[in-house]
């Protein structure tokens, strides 16, 4: 991992110490009444204990931009074969969505990341030999296409757009999912066995972070366009503007296509694992589960918290500790994780 200074970023970053602290704390929610476990934001009673939808979506450039994306609470973004990377989208009141793309295959250790949250999991293909099992089984609730591999294929859900091209085309929207989550008899609320993953920053800590070093830019794979790691490839990067991170890949702002609005969140964690080649498909392994303290970064206001994450089944969320040994505490909003190949590590380069 590399460390600069911020000397020409294109936007200035220059704020009071005092009006920014207060301006957080009013921007916090106070821990009262229902709050989304996803985000931490205030949501209606009923709503809160409904079970989230994961959706694959393609990150390659022909898929881009991806729509429906900017509703989604959380994004997952690991690489894939090819090295470059792919999305999953944790959607929030997902029944409502009208069109959500351009939805492409599974990999196991997005399907562990789904389960963190126990979502319903969609996708559109799948690497048979290494996630069918997982797929079939009562652990994961799945729509997925009719193709090769799957017992119970939601043959209704998909269909295709004629303004792109196969495979860069497969949408879905969240009624015909409801339809087949009841057709399926997938329980519309979360598990008894179901834990929140995220720790949320209120009013009465606001501030607990304000020591910890800035950091206005976050490269995941560098700069370089060269690399190995998969986000490098795409030239991915947050930038910090005082209030959110902007994403952006491919050289310019990353967009949801339906409205026009460049992609941003509230939080940016880097949590670094284990990965491995598996075949000469170059097919993809990341270790999505551990208790020896893995590293991991996380990026809210403005500031990184260094910790380790630890997860020790799959009904288990990974927990972010930070190198006191307390809960890492995320600022209320929109998160992006990256999983980070551990032997990568130092392509990551962050910009003060």
């Amino acid at each position: 991992m590399q460390e600069q200074t911020d000397d020409s970023t294109g936007k200035t970053q220059e704020y009071e110490s005092e009006e920014t602290e207060s301006l957080e704390k009013e921007n916090l929610p106070e821990a009262t009444g229902a709050l989304s476990y996803l985000t931490g934001l205030p949501i209606e009673e009923e709503q809160q204990n409904k079970r989230p939808l994961a959706v694959m979506l393609s990150n390659i450039r022909a898929s881009c931009p991806q729509t429906g994306i900017e509703k989604a609470s959380i994004i997952y973004e690991a690489p894939v074969e090819g090295r470059i990377t792919r999305l999953m989208g944790l959607f929030e009141d997902w029944e409502s969505i009208e069109k959500i793309g351009y939805i492409r295959s599974s990999r196991d250790y997005f399907v562990y990341c789904a389960l963190e949250h126990d979502a319903v999991y969609c996708h559109f293909g799948q690497a048979t030999m290494y996630v069918g099992a997982l797929l079939n089984s009562d652990r994961v609730d799945n729509i997925s296409a009719a193709v090769a591999g799957i017992d119970h294929p939601a043959y209704d859900v998909f269909r295709r757009t004629t303004d792109r091209r196969a495979p860069h085309n497969v949408v879905a929207s969240g009624k015909d999912i409801l339809k087949n989550v009841e057709r399926f008899g997938y329980s519309l609320e979360y598990h008894d066995t179901f834990q929140p993953k995220f720790t949320f920053l209120s009013s009465d800590d606001a501030d607990i972070y304000k020591n910890m070093p800035d950091v206005n830019i976050i490269y995941p794979g560098g700069q370089a366009s060269d690399g190995a790691n998969g986000y490098s490839r795409i030239q991915a990067y947050f930038q910090y503007d005082g209030e959110k991170y902007y994403r952006y890949q491919y050289g310019g702002p990353h967009i949801d296509e339906a409205t026009g609005n460049q992609l941003t969140c509230d939080n940016v964690i880097l949590q670094y694992c284990y990965g491995e080649v598996r075949d000469e498909n170059d097919y993809l392994a990341f270790g999505c589960h551990g208790d020896n303290g893995l590293p991991v970064q996380v990026f809210t206001q403005g500031k990184v918290i260094n910790g380790t994450w630890s997860r020790y089944s799959d009904n288990d969320p990974a927990v972010y500790l930070d190198e006191a040994g307390n809960p890492i505490k995320l600022t209320p909003g929109k998160t992006w994780i990256c999983i980070i190949w551990a032997d990568y590590a130092e392509d990551v380069e962050l910009v003060r």
